[in-house]
């Protein structure tokens, strides 16, 4: 549940232009977080976003707005459609991909004369100053602009580097050009290193386009979810048919429905039959049957018939929209080891920018003859090779990959962290009713103490007792009942007996109905005829209940839940991945025995309360376990936040899915083992790019420097320096994108 405190801040999430690195990140964070108002801010690299919590009354958007682009970024706070963004982030990618082509076209020749002709002719350096030129003050241009927006508050990303190592060589270069004779007269050739810097940012430009195209793919699941909105509806409006735009609907439209049409809003059907395909919300293949009274859901494919509905949910309220912002807030959120590379990632650029004087200094005092090419082109190597961006990307592309791979296999993950704490996990937890059983109970059988008169009546005043309670097996008598005709009574007393049953009085007397443990409590007498049948239903996985009034029970019913197909598949799937599985039920005894033998559980409690499952889990917990909780009712919301991941099935209540950090589509047990399998793979793949990117980082930085050059005589070119970079960052997201393949 959320605090005063929590309620008072709102949580949005904005797009975020301009971000070349992970230091980029890490200082749009820190200036917001500096802003009054603000309680937390997190900004997604791989998704170009930022989700911050603010207080509305302190801080608006715009003053967030205004804070991000003082340090050279833009933050949209205007709603802005999808189509929109989409534009504005192709217009950029496409720019890009311009100033690359050129940036490579320039870069060519220069890298051929600096090469292989620097000797070819008088005058080559003026011809390789004029290509060059371009490339450093037009295709590179967003690099320096960048520094300088980040200078101006004492702070350093990677354009920095880019900008710092290209344009000391380039001014190196120019002043070598104007006037050579300045180290002539001193015994020293006049280098110049066009073609270090022209390679340098084609190679960085060229990284910078591939990353962008994989990071693209990273996100093709949410746009897969919001391409399955359709973009127009017909709605009937004063006697006629209009078509207008699906953000025009509104609570109460007459929606139409022809066949293959998407249907664009939740709501029920008014007119019309047909078959729905509602596989992108349940997974089932076979399409569901809807007449009037039946509830539609945006997404979900109308097949053969014609239908109306009234639309009930509309935009962002639709369980379609809720899907899409629940996965893209977590692909906006971070894992927790994602914060402590964010500290590194914040400190390793003023870090670089030391190693790389220190190497300056290095050469300048201990280098040989050309002691000053050396340590010049040993330092801008340093700049350009230590670049974090493979570092910013490793945890973000593998979050963002594998979310989208949850969301496409009917799995909503809340947030990072519980995708990637999943894979810690020891033990789960199941509820009974609607977890492991399909949570559709239904009345089988009736047996009543001998010589118990007036059945009829009595039938009638259970079944206005069992219309009281919001119970799951309660409403399964109430409907048994409803369909035979019965009609409620209204008693002048009703108590709600938690874990128990309920009580309720007519007339001068009272009666009780529930379980086993409030007959005891409440000193009931009971036939051991029906003590016998009791135990027979139970036997038979049946969950019995008992009437009675205050001297003796006089009928027990046994309503039957069938456990669901996928139930000991799945039981067998979590105990393969290493999961120890338990069931808790506040049903009785043998119901539970019969139903965990069956589904080849071995561990379960019966006859629990919602506080006592809530208390097994913190019992486990105590064991040093990493427990989690799969449950679908409002009576499992204590034990699922109790828990370390929460689990909740998509046909439960709302209450049980907002507390869940993982949410079943398809109430199909399977896919806990699915989602702990997807949790697995994707912290493999998160280790697997941070291990690349701090070797990269170690070995390379080091032989940049020049550590080799004493013991081989090498050292590393800045142009070959500038493909290492653009080369690990692409290598990392194309490491995180092979998730999508993975088999759950």
């Amino acid at each position: 549940m959320e605090t005063a405190v929590e309620k008072k801040y709102k949580k949005s999430t904005f797009p975020v232009e301009g971000m070349s690195c992970a230091s980029c990140a890490a200082s749009i964070e820190s200036m917001l977080r500096t802003k009054e108002g603000v309680q937390e801010a997190n900004v997604n690299f791989a998704g170009k976003t930022v989700q911050v919590a603010y207080e509305p009354a302190t801080v608006t958007p715009a003053q967030l707005r205004e804070t991000v682009q003082e340090i050279g970024f833009d933050m949209l706070i205007d709603k802005q459609t999808e189509e929109e963004l989409e534009e504005r982030h192709q217009a950029s990618l496409d720019k890009l991909k311009r100033k690359t082509i050129v940036a490579g076209i320039l870069a060519l020749p220069v890298f051929v004369l600096g090469m292989f002709f620097h000797d070819a002719f008088v005058g080559i350096n003026w011809v390789m100053l004029l290509f060059t030129a371009p490339v450093l003050l037009w295709a590179g241009q967003s690099f320096f602009v960048n520094a300088w927006n980040q200078a101006k508050f004492f702070r350093a990303n990677m354009d920095t580097l880019v900008a710092l190592s290209t344009g000391i060589a380039f001014i190196f270069s120019v002043f070598n050009t104007v006037y050579p004779h300045f180290f002539m007269s001193r015994g020293l050739m006049p280098h110049v290193y066009y073609e270090a810097v022209a390679v340098i940012i084609a190679f960085i430009l060229l990284g910078k386009y591939l990353e962008e195209g994989a990071k693209d793919r990273s996100s093709a699941a949410i746009k897969k979810l919001m391409g399955l909105q359709p973009k127009t509806v017909r709605v009937l409006r004063n006697g006629g048919e209009l078509e207008i735009k699906v953000e025009e609907v509104a609570v109460g439209d007459r929606v139409v429905l022809l066949p293959g049409d998407r249907v664009p809003v939740d709501g029920e059907v008014v007119a019309g039959t047909s078959f729905i395909d509602e596989s992108m919300l349940s997974g089932e293949p076979l399409p569901v049957k809807k007449e009037p009274g039946s509830k539609l859901f945006a997404g979900t494919i109308n097949q053969k018939g014609s239908l109306q509905l009234i639309a009930e949910k509309t935009g962002g309220e639709t369980m379609l929209a809720h899907i899409i912002k629940m996965v893209q807030e977590a692909q906006g959120s971070k894992a927790p080891v994602q914060k402590l590379v964010d500290k590194i990632a914040g400190i390793f650029v003023p870090v670089v920018l030391g190693i790389a004087l220190l190497t300056l200094a290095a050469w300048l005092i201990f280098g040989g003859e050309a002691y000053l090419t050396e340590a010049l082109l040993s330092m801008i190597s340093v700049l350009v090779i230590a670049c974090p961006c493979a570092l910013g990307l490793a945890t973000p592309t593998a979050i963002m990959v594998g979310v989208g791979r949850g969301a496409e296999n009917g799995i909503l993950i809340k947030d990072a962290e519980s995708l990637e704490r999943a894979h810690q996990l020891d033990a789960i937890i199941l509820d009974k009713t609607g977890t492991i059983t399909a949570g559709e109970p239904t009345v089988t059988d009736v047996v009543w103490a001998e010589g118990v008169a007036e059945q009829e009546r009595l039938e009638q005043l259970f079944f206005s007792m069992e219309a009281q309670s919001e119970h799951p097996i309660a409403q399964a008598v109430y409907t048994f009942y409803k369909d035979k005709g019965l009609q409620a009574i209204q008693p002048s007393y009703f108590n709600s007996l938690t874990g128990l049953g309920v009580e309720a009085d007519f007339g001068t007397e009272r009666y009780f109905t529930g379980n086993e443990k409030l007959v005891k409590r409440q000193g009931v007498q009971i036939s051991q005829s029906l003590i016998q049948e009791a135990r027979r239903l139970q036997e038979q996985a049946k969950t019995v209940i008992f009437f009675s009034n205050e001297a003796k029970v006089l009928a027990v019913f046994a309503v039957s839940d069938p456990i669901k197909p996928s139930a000991a598949a799945g039981i067998k799937a979590m105990q393969e991945v290493g999961l120890e599985v338990y069931m808790l039920t506040g049903d009785n005894s043998q119901t539970a025995a019969a139903v965990a033998k069956q589904t080849g559980i071995k561990h379960f409690q019966a006859e629990l309360l919602p506080q006592d499952k809530a208390t097994f889990v913190q019992k486990l917990q105590a064991e040093g376990k990493k427990v989690a909780m799969a449950g679908d009712g409002i009576n499992d919301a204590q034990a699922l936040a109790t828990a370390d991941i929460s689990i909740a099935m998509g046909q439960g209540t709302d209450v049980a899915m907002d507390v869940a950090g993982i949410t079943l589509m398809r109430s199909d047990l399977t896919q806990i083992a699915a989602a702990v399998k997807l949790s697995q793979a994707t912290v493999r793949t998160i280790r697997q790019n941070l291990f690349w990117a701090f070797f990269y980082n170690v070995i390379c930085i080091p032989v940049a420097a020049g550590l080799l050059y004493p013991f081989t005589g090498f050292l590393l070119s800045p142009m070959l320096a500038g493909a290492a970079m653009a080369l690990s960052s692409v290598s990392v997201v194309g490491n995180s994108l092979r998730l999508r393949t993975q088999k759950l």
